[in-house]
């Protein structure tokens, strides 16, 4: 399985509100809009994208400063829906082990092509510091040293 974008288009090049210009590329508007920076004007920018009768839009970033997202209300009658996402609404606790199976044993789901670094944990600045930079998209930490494993340890059932 593999993830990425079919199009990219950057806002900076176009005179126009990108909103316009995503309703005009699609002959209508996207069947589906993901927000992930948690800035208010493009939750709104995002939701305008969408198709009238069927568009929806998830949010995935947090605002930060707790801003308030107003739309007219009308917006909402011509069917495109909007929602907020905290994890992909992945249910841990009854998906787990679907996940597991994906990733381990039928190679579905390749999750190392999303790791772009991993770090000692001594460098935990570091690695904080390249997520904000936008060099990152994941760093694994590691509480060991670079070349080191501690040891395994003893099953739960030995230990008394």
């Amino acid at each position: 399985m593999e993830f990425g974008v079919t199009d990219f288009v950057n806002p900076n090049d176009f005179e126009k509100p990108i909103e316009e210009v995503l309703r005009e590329l699609s002959s209508g508007g996207l069947d589906y809009c993901f927000e992930c920076v948690g800035n208010v004007d493009v939750m709104r920018a995002a939701f305008q994208s969408c198709h009238d009768g069927w568009g929806k839009t998830i949010l995935v970033g947090i605002e930060a400063a707790s801003k308030k997202l107003s739309f007219n209300p009308m917006q909402f009658f011509d069917g495109r829906e909007i929602k907020g996402s905290t994890f992909g609404d992945f249910k841990g606790r009854t998906q787990i082990p679907d996940l597991v199976d994906q990733c381990i044993t039928k190679a579905e789901l390749n999750l190392d092509a999303f790791v772009t670094h991993e770090l000692p944990f001594h460098r935990i600045n570091e690695a904080f510091r390249l997520l904000k930079e936008g060099e990152s998209l994941r760093c694994v930490v590691r509480m060991e040293e670079e070349g080191e494993r501690p040891p395994p340890s003893p099953p739960l059932s030995s230990q008394k």
